[in-house]
């Protein structure tokens, strides 16, 4: 796995995590909503902590200056 993602991009998405979890744990998301919340969220962070997002890849996509 080529790394294929960026700092910035990184640091955004353990933002948004921490913010699903957050909500969630708040009470503000709840149920289905909040289940998908964290899904998403843990996604998220799996992907910011390895620097890959499968997507990307899909796509031909890369934030990582050095992975171009």
């Amino acid at each position: 796995m080529t790394k294929n993602m960026g700092s910035a991009d990184r640091i955004i998405r353990l933002l948004l995590a921490a913010v699903a979890v957050f909500l969630y744990y708040n009470g503000t998301l709840s149920g289905t909503l909040g289940i998908v919340a964290l899904v998403v969220a843990a996604v998220f962070t799996l992907t910011s902590l390895i620097s890959f997002c499968p997507l990307y890849r899909i796509v031909n996509l890369s934030t990582c200056p050095t992975g171009k």
